[in-house]
């Protein structure tokens, strides 16, 4: 299986804002609305985003505000997001300005594969006019996702590791409540399912078969039920994702499958699912993974 990844197809300057206009509040929570009603008590009650969570506390109580994923982090809680590129020039300045105004504590690790786009360029400026919170990594070379996904995770320092793809496909809003299990240690590992809510774009019948084959089959090999195995949104406690980083084999997008199924070994480590929001990008709008991917996902099913 050749390393380099697909022949990118340049994203037209238009399809980020067509995507984003089609992301509406109700599609963020499962049925619930949860981020709605957040959106709306936050810009009620105003302030700092410790302070706003006091204030809910007190109008809501603690429980009903622990249900909708409103919760206090830890003063000195760093989160770790690792950007791997290839070719995103016209939307990772986007990507990047979304996971900022999540306003969590975090290190933005990006991790450019090689880009022939100007990606190079465009990350080269952005760290030189706002790098305080902003690593650059470049390989000269392409040598897929899960290679640069493994140089991420090797210079990540924070407390909790997450994956951010830069397609715009995936809302870092999600973020916080993808946290709270690990913070609140119920969970170490949390991954946000696509699949498992009720308000969701409507994915063509093709895309969601092939995601549930994938995800059902790894489930039965390895004994554990999945809704969305290959999602980006994969949450880990640093500790874990960099002790398992060295041993990773997959440099394309069998990482998804390898790094789930080599912590599975680990009966201890808890998993976690939580529903996110998903706007799905066009091979037009320049999505990368193809057929051949999903043949190798079922190679990768045996492999670990």
């Amino acid at each position: 299986m050749p390393n380099d990844w697909v022949d990118p197809v340049t994203e037209p300057s238009e399809a980020p804002q067509a995507r984003q206009q089609l992301r509406s509040p109700d599609q963020d929570r499962d049925g619930k609305q949860d981020q709605v009603i957040r959106d709306r008590l936050d810009q009620l009650v105003g302030g700092s985003l410790d302070e706003r969570v006091e204030s809910l506390e007190r109008i809501l109580g603690s429980d009903v505000c622990r249900r909708i994923g409103v919760y206090k982090l830890p003063a000195d809680f760093i989160l770790s997001v690792i950007i791997p590129v290839y070719n995103e020039a016209a939307t990772i300045t986007n990507v990047i300005a979304r996971v900022r105004n999540t306003e969590l504590s975090c290190e933005i690790i990006v991790v450019d594969d090689g880009s022939s786009d100007g990606t190079k360029e465009v990350l080269q400026a952005l760290a030189d006019e706002h790098g305080d919170d902003l690593r650059v990594f470049f390989h000269e070379k392409n040598q897929g996702k899960g290679a640069a996904l493994v140089t991420g995770f090797q210079h990540a320092t924070g407390d909790v590791v997450v994956v951010q793809d830069a397609d715009m496909e995936y809302d870092p809003q999600d973020l916080r409540f993808l946290l709270q299990p690990i913070v609140e240690n119920y969970a170490d590992v949390v991954y946000g399912s696509r699949f498992s809510g009720a308000d969701r774009q409507v994915s063509p019948l093709w895309h969601l078969a092939a995601n549930q084959v994938i995800t059902k089959l790894f489930s039965f090999r390895n004994g554990r039920k999945f809704t969305d195995v290959e999602t980006c949104y994969k949450v880990f406690r640093r500790e874990l994702i960099q002790d398992l980083a060295p041993r990773l084999r997959e440099k394309r997008f069998g990482i998804e499958l390898e790094i789930t199924a080599r912590l599975l070994k680990n009966r201890e480590i808890r998993f976690y699912e939580r529903p996110i929001s998903y706007v799905r990008r066009t091979y037009a709008e320049g999505k990368k993974i193809g057929w051949r991917d999903g043949v190798w996902a079922l190679w990768c099913i045996l492999r670990y």
